[in-house]
């Protein structure tokens, strides 16, 4: 048989659906979009005006004033939420503030719901980590080991005093076995069925965490290795966030997100829950750093590394740029 040279197979060239902005929008497979993102806020006690943390540039301790300008400037921008972290003046080795109804975080978090409403979904840290004089995110035995049972009573109780004070979603993240079960049974016994869990399931005893702790003034003596994840396993993470889910949890996390992204692609395969992932203080901090030495150009840098996490199929990112990026956006 004759063959007609003049036909030729078709030329391959991917390049052809990136040559205009436009195009390259169309068909791009992955979006971040602010109502997929939730800041973080730090409320402290005893401050009458914010407070800056220095090794976070551009994230302040806030008075319960600025954290409503806060909330309100992040509902405006479409936002998903916020997880609220609160800072208090005095810490005992109970953690007896983090229950208290009039302690920091549970005031904080009335004012923010009297503040924006439904307009965002209101999150806030279940641990008692910033409330205690040891620095732990338990009660501890007499010869300084966490108890894993006595501070999943006090779980419980600082469920109930977040969700009396109006909390939508309530964030345990201690990593004690059996969290996430006894949240979800102390909320439903007190009548708070409609408050949401989302479990800190996959959190790694992280070098990355170094900020945070000047951020929430962390009196953490040692370290959280006996209850945190080892960063050397990822199958590990996948069987906690399966327990999580098993036990109630409505949302899974894993913390942080940049060194753990196979992680977060694992456990989205894994479960049928929304997945999280947090941006920590480390990952922040190392990327402002390096833009401040003019080493690389931080917005598309920021906006890079939020898109990362989202490829790896995390549905919700925790981000200290949640309001510039949600501007970045909007642009």
């Amino acid at each position: 048989m004759e063959t007609n040279p003049e036909v030729t197979g078709p030329t391959i060239r991917p390049r052809r659906l990136r040559t205009t902005p436009a195009l390259r929008r169309m068909v791009a497979e992955t979006s971040v979009e602010a109502r997929q993102l939730v800041l973080p806020l730090f409320v402290r006690e005893d401050i009458s005006e914010p407070v800056a943390i220095s090794s976070m540039p551009g994230v302040l301790q806030h008075t319960r004033s600025s954290l409503r300008a806060a909330v309100t400037e992040a509902a405006e921008l479409g936002l998903g939420g916020v997880m609220l972290f609160g800072v208090p003046a005095t810490k005992d080795a109970e953690g007896s503030g983090a229950i208290d109804p009039q302690g920091i975080l549970n005031l904080a978090i009335t004012d923010v719901v009297a503040e924006v409403g439904d307009a965002l979904t209101v999150m806030s840290d279940l641990c008692l980590d910033e409330f205690t004089d040891h620095g732990h995110c338990g009660v501890l035995t007499p010869d300084g080991q966490v108890d894993n049972d006595r501070t999943l009573a006090a779980y419980a109780a600082m469920a109930r005093a977040q969700a009396h004070a109006g909390v939508d979603m309530v964030g345990p993240s201690g990593m004690m076995d059996g969290q996430v079960a006894v949240v979800r049974a102390a909320l439903d016994a007190a009548e708070y069925q409609d408050v949401s869990v989302l479990a800190y399931s996959a959190k790694y005893a992280s070098a990355f965490f170094g900020p945070f702790r000047e951020a929430v003034g962390s009196s953490l003596q040692g370290d959280r290795r006996t209850y945190q994840q080892d960063a050397a396993n990822a199958r590990e993470g996948v069987r906690e966030a399966l327990l999580d889910v098993a036990e109630g949890a409505d949302l899974v996390m894993v913390k942080p997100a940049m060194a753990y992204l196979d992680v977060v692609r694992r456990v989205r395969d894994a479960v049928d829950v929304p997945v999280a992932a947090y941006q920590v203080s480390g990952e922040y901090a190392m990327l402002e750093a390096a833009a401040a030495n003019g080493w690389i150009d931080r917005e598309p840098a920021i906006l890079e590394s939020l898109t990362s996490i989202r490829r790896a199929g995390a549905d919700v990112v925790l981000t200290y740029w949640a309001t510039e990026v949600a501007r970045l956006l909007a642009r």
